[in-house]
This record gives structure tokens, sequence and C-alpha cells, in this order.
């Protein structure tokens, strides 16, 4: 399949340079908004801490015209106009009223695990509810969805998508305003956790109603044709600003590798990520055809949900990052990705941990990209949308479940150290959920966070560091852990070194050590046992003894650098008082051949 992103139609009439700016920053002020409303009164952590949600304005085409700024930005790839479009096939215009409220998770539209339900409601142009405009669209992350494992994307042996959960395709969950009871009744049954599950939907529900009034109410205010002429107009501005930046690359094709460990479920076979990148004038061409089959478990992805969503994150870091993200974003954006890889699975594929090899996918693109553009790509990141979820019963009995996910290093850049501990390239900004939280909601005591020494790539500039954690269980409790890339860790970029790779132990409370593992389903752990869970660090950018002394030295000072590794990678001498043993250092890198 290749998909090619043409340039938004020309807007039609003109508009002053004033209202545009007006209606720019309103339009988008709109799930903006709303991303606090969905924060502040959602039930499950995965939503108000995690953000593990999409919200946006997307008209009758399916196009995007508002995005919001948090949330994930794996979404970029329009899963809700996505929905909103198979709405379209599902219903005739004339069977959607006003009033009426969908949702959708359905895995032949989105190619992405079930938890991401889209939820939307259609918008009208008129108070009688003729002319239909937009649509008000929001996604979370329900916790459960039913299926084989507690949390439903909990897997990494499933193979295929019915062992996954419950799959809706466009279905009205109210119609005219008035709830369908019998949707509320299916929900609540198939889910194993209906309180937290109907209260997330509660705050969807309200989220989609109030978007839909403020739309509404810019309509009013400003006219449908200022506001069509307004998105369009800003549509073709950010076209415009996309293939300006795609200009400005070198034209060739660019080539670069990397690989996951396995599937899952055949485990002795790698799944190979090889991708070319050709620029072409104003034409962003990223090749997928040489990246692996579809696989047995359930790292695979659809087309949209997959191949799309890794090129247009890549794309956006590479083109317009400080930009608004919305239709034009990725005009000049082409994808060549045949059906039945595994980032573009054929019906029925398995697809609970979809998500795991794109930040990956997302690395390697940037890779190739670099000897063209150095200046706008980062090492590799650690690379890790893996999880470990504790589940099991709490006193009173009644089932929990707390995912927690792989906060990493990111890679090193021209002028600058990696950042971190984030989620990944995929995720943005997700934050981590606090101990607080975690400790007076679950059976689990967290006792100690912090960088892990040595685990960050070295370089001129140093990638960012890996994490430990350490926790106790204080009920017998199942502990699933899903990583992904322990022989592919961050690469460095120009010489720059790479990255550790994550790792999992369990210390049982009888001594026993088992691990260090990668991958495993609903071990079965008891009252104080330990788990280590130590994530990966990011690649350095250039060689180690480009480096400042002075730099490595306060590493040193702050425990994200050892004494041993300052003197054996980076070439410097560090005293007891961390400072530079000039002399020392001076005859290191001078035996090493990199004297400056």
């Amino acid at each position: 399949m290749a998909d090619h992103l043409q340039l938004p139609p020309q807007p039609v009439g003109e508009i002053d340079p004033i209202t545009l700016e007006i209606l720019r920053h309103a339009l988008q002020a709109i799930p903006d908004e709303i991303e606090s409303d969905v924060s502040r009164t959602a039930y499950s952590p995965l939503i108000y801490e995690y953000k593990d949600y999409a919200i946006g304005l997307i008209d009758t085409e399916g196009r995007l015209i508002a995005h919001s700024r948090g949330g994930i930005p794996l979404f970029m790839a329009n899963v809700l106009g996505l929905a909103i479009l198979d709405g379209l096939v599902c219903y005739r215009r004339d069977e959607i009223h006003p009033g009426d409220v969908f949702i959708s998770n359905w895995s032949e539209t989105f190619g992405q695990h079930l938890n991401n339900v889209t939820m939307y409601t259609p918008i009208y142009a008129d108070d009688e509810g003729r002319e239909l405009i937009a649509f008000m669209a929001v996604l979370t992350h329900w916790m459960d969805v039913g299926g084989r494992y507690v949390g439903s994307s909990a897997s990494n042996d499933t193979t295929d998508i019915w062992q996954e959960g419950i799959q809706f395709r466009s279905v009205k969950i109210r119609s005219r305003g008035e709830p369908v009871p019998e949707m509320y009744r299916i929900i609540e049954i198939n889910t194993r956790f209906p309180e937290m599950v109907l209260g997330d939907l509660a705050a969807q529900l309200s989220a989609c109603i109030k978007g839909r009034a403020l739309y509404e109410n810019l309509l009013r205010r400003y006219g449908k044709d200022v506001v069509t002429c307004a998105t369009h107009t800003i549509w073709k501005q950010s076209a415009e600003a996309a293939a300006a930046a795609v200009r400005s690359i070198p034209d060739g094709t660019y080539q670069a590798s990397a690989f996951l460990d396995n599937d899952g479920v055949v485990m002795d076979k790698r799944i190979i990520i090889d991708i070319s990148v050709k620029i072409d004038g104003e034409r962003f061409i990223v090749d997928f055809s040489n990246v692996s089959e579809q696989v047995r478990g359930p790292f695979n992805s659809g087309y949209f949900g997959g191949g799309m969503s890794a090129a247009r994150l890549a794309f956006k870091y590479l083109t317009t990052p400080m930009e608004a993200t919305n239709q034009g974003s990725f005009a000049p954006l082409e994808i060549i990705l045949p059906d039945g890889k595994f980032m573009s699975a054929r019906p029925g594929a398995a697809l609970a941990r979809y998500g795991s090899p794109l930040p990956t996918v997302i690395d390697t693109i940037l890779k190739a990209m670099a000897p063209a553009v150095p200046e706008r790509v980062i090492a590799a990141h650690h690379g890790q949308a893996g999880s470990h979820r504790f589940q099991g019963k709490l006193d009173n009995g009644r089932l929990f479940s707390n995912l927690d996910t792989a906060h990493g290093g990111w890679g090193a850049s021209q002028g600058r150290d990696g950042a971190g501990p984030f989620k990944t390239v995929s995720h943005g900004d997700t934050r981590d959920v606090p101990v607080e939280m975690q400790e007076s909601a679950y059976p689990l005591r967290i006792d100690h966070i912090g960088f892990k020494t040595d685990t960050g790539g070295p370089g001129e500039f140093r990638g960012g560091l890996g994490v430990e954690k350490r926790y106790t269980v204080l009920n017998a409790c199942n502990l699933t852990v899903t990583f992904v890339r322990h022989d592919c860790p961050a690469w460095g970029l120009l010489g720059g070194g790479g990255g550790s790779s994550a790792i999992i132990e369990i210390h049982r409370a009888s001594g026993e050590k088992l691990g260090p593992f990668l991958k495993v389903c609903d071990i079965e752990l008891w009252k104080d046992d330990r788990v280590v869970i130590i994530t990966g660090g990011g690649g350095g950018y250039k060689s180690a003894h480009l480096r400042d002394p002075q730099r490595v030295a306060g590493d040193v000072m702050r425990g994200l650098v050892s004494t041993d590794a300052a003197r054996g990678i980076y070439g410097v001498a560090i005293t007891p008082q961390f400072t530079v043993d000039e002399a020392a250092t001076a005859r290191l890198r001078a035996a090493a051949g990199d004297l400056l």
C-alpha cells in the first residue's frame, strides 16, 4: 500500500490576517481545553496521569482541524478521523442525528490494540441539525476490554485479535441525546473493571459534548464560511511550512536498519526494521518494503496504526516539530508499505503490543536521515514502549491492575546531552505515574527510583540515563513484563557510544533470583518478593574524548558516570574531590590518539 497526502484544497474566499490568527488560536484552544477536562475527570491513572488519550476536531472528510497538544503523539496518524470515516461507512448521513454519540475501536480501522476507544459526536452548522460540518472526537485508553489477560493489551503471546478483547465498530451509545442502555450493558459486562471503565467513559462523553458546544459557539460567532476559510488557510500554511522544510534536505536516498528481539511467540526470530527514505524536492518518501513480514505474536500493527503513525511522527520531528498538528502538517509525506508486513498486518492479526516496535521504527527513520540533516537528528533513545503490569487482589478481594511503563534515556544531539528519563519518541512527554499514587492504591512499595550510572551512551554529548526502579510486593500478585530491544540498544551518532539495554530481575523473598529477562506473562509473585527494573539509556553524540573534562567531572560528582568510565571511556582522570587531574587526563587522551 502506498500513501501520499495531497495538499489540502485552496480555501474559498479570503480572510483577513487578524481574524485568521484569532480563529487559529480559538480552534486550537478547544481540544486543549477539553484535554484539561479529561485529565481532571477521568477515573483511570492511565488517562489522568499517563495522558493516554487524543482529542481533536475533525471535518466530515476525516481531516484533522485541530489536535490537542498533550496526550500521546502516536495518535497523530489521525485515528480520530479514521473512526469517523468508518462511521460514515456504517451509517448514512441521514442516519446520523444531533445528539448522537458513537464509539469505535475496530482493529481493521485503527490497527492498534483494542483498548484505544474513540468516541465522537456530530457538529452541525445550523440549529435545525441539517448541515453536518464536523465531529468532536476523544480517544482514551480503556483499562480493560476483556480478552485473555487482565488489561487486555497486557499480552506477549496472543496470536489473534479475538484473544485480546471486544471490538466496537462505530456503534451508538447515545441516540439523539439519549443513552442506549444495551450498549452500556455490553460494555459493563465485557470489562473486568466496570466502575473504572464506565467512569472514564463518562469523562469521555462529557468531553465530546463540551467540545461540540464550543465549536458550535465558534460557528455562531464567526459564521460557517469564515471558520471554514480559516481552517483551509491554516492547512495550506502548515503544508507550505512542511514542504519548505523538506526542500532544505539534500535530495537522495537514505537507508538505516535496526531490529527487535522477537515477537513473543517465535522467540528465536528477530523482527527486521530496514527502512529507506527518499528526498525528491518537496517529496519525503518513506519505504517500508523491506521490514519483516507480519508476525505470529502481538507485536503487529495495522497500516494506519503502525507504518503511518511511525512515518508521520518521524516526519514531524524532522520538519515542523514546533508547529501545531493539523491536516496540512503531513502533505509532503509519502509512504510505501506493502500489505502483510508487521506494520501493515492483515485482518485478524494479534495487535496487543502494536506500539512496542514503533519507537525503534521512528529511531531508524531518524538514523537514516542523520547524514543529510545531522543538526535535526538525535541519537537513538532507549526505545522501550514496554510495560510492567502488576495485577492481583486487594485485601478487600477486589481485582487490581497497576500498569507502569519504562522511562529511560533519550539520545544526545548536536550541542545537547540526551534528555530523560522519558517514555519514548512515540509518547512525547507522557508522565510517570507518581510513587505516592501507586503505593496508596496498590499493594506495592517502591523502594528506590534513580538514575543508573553509566547507562547513557558516551560522547561529546552524553546520552540520557536509564532508570533503576525497585518494587517490593506486599500481597501475592502476578507480573507481566514486555521489553523489546535488548539486543539492539540505543546507538550513538557520529562516533558517539551506544546506551545500555533494559533488564528485569525478580528477587524472591526466599533468596532465589530469576532473570534477567525481557518478556514474561503472569509470573506469580509472593509477599516480600522484590522486582528490579533497569531501563536503557540513550546514545551519545560524537567521540567521548571530545567531551569537556569539566563536564565529565560534573557527571561523576552527580553519579551519572563512574570514575572508571570517566577514565576508561572519556579519557578523564577524576580526583576523589571530583576535580579533573589535568596532567593525567592529557596523558590518557594522548595515549588514545585523540589529543585535542
